[in-house]
């Protein structure tokens, strides 16, 4: 454990590239990256691609996504000649539309669990890290998250590579790299999630006010606030 601390403590200054390359040569083949498809998920795409770095990349796909974010999966997959795997929830459609049936209205914790926290246990089950896109200034959650750590929601080293850049940085990035990303951020949605569950934002209002708007819920539980029947190994 001490290893750990004392190589995420090397890496906090380096360049989000670096610390990819880095992680990638330290645990590869067992290292994924799950994007979520937002500003600096489609960042960490392009660095991954750009230098063929050995690391699995895939989505979680709620079934409930907006109709852009699909079309932008298939966009960053054509543009950078990757597969973006999809990682689904285990029940059938005959249970979506029975048990979880607009479970996002009645329980949108239990929906998360099923959907999304679930789904990701199962996915990264054989990996030994995960990248991230968090960064430090998106929630109070996330203000301390480290650059590597253990993660013991789900068992394995978790890499935040973007955790000290701001919003501008990801913005100037992305400008000058021309890199896709999702059409509904200029239509006021800063932060995307599933389709029920996310609404746009008005000027002066935080990123995240459209996610889960009107509940006093901030976090899916993929990185903060464990949710209900999580368990954890322990760290190496």
């Amino acid at each position: 454990m001490q290893d750990l601390v004392t190589w995420a403590g090397a890496l906090e200054e380096r360049p989000a590239q670096e610390i990819l390359a880095l992680a990638a040569e330290r645990f590869a083949p067992r290292i994924t990256f799950a994007t979520g498809f937002g500003p600096e998920g489609c960042l960490l795409v392009d660095l991954i691609a750009r230098s063929r770095l050995p690391i699995d990349v895939f989505t979680i796909d709620t079934g409930l996504l907006f109709p852009e974010t699909y079309q932008l999966w298939r966009r960053l997959e054509e543009r950078y000649g990757i597969t973006i795997r999809a990682v689904r929830p285990s029940f059938t459609p005959e249970e979506a539309w029975t048990v979880h049936r607009r479970l996002w209205e009645r329980d949108p914790d239990r929906c998360c669990e099923v959907r999304k926290v679930l789904p990701l246990r199962a996915a990264v089950q054989g990996f030994d890290a995960w990248v991230t896109a968090i960064r430090r200034d998106q929630t109070p959650d996330r203000a301390k998250a480290q650059v590597a750590g253990w993660d013991s929601r789900f068992g394995l080293v978790k890499v935040n590579p973007l955790v000290a850049w701001t919003s501008d940085d990801v913005r100037s990035y992305l400008l000058v790299n021309a890199v896709p990303t999702n059409p509904l951020h200029e239509r006021g949605y800063p932060s995307i999630g599933c389709a029920p569950c996310t609404t746009p934002v008005t000027p002066g209002e935080d990123p995240r006010a459209g996610r889960w708007r009107g509940r006093a819920k901030i976090e899916c539980g993929l990185h903060g606030r464990t949710p209900p029947g999580a368990c954890a190994k322990d760290p190496p």
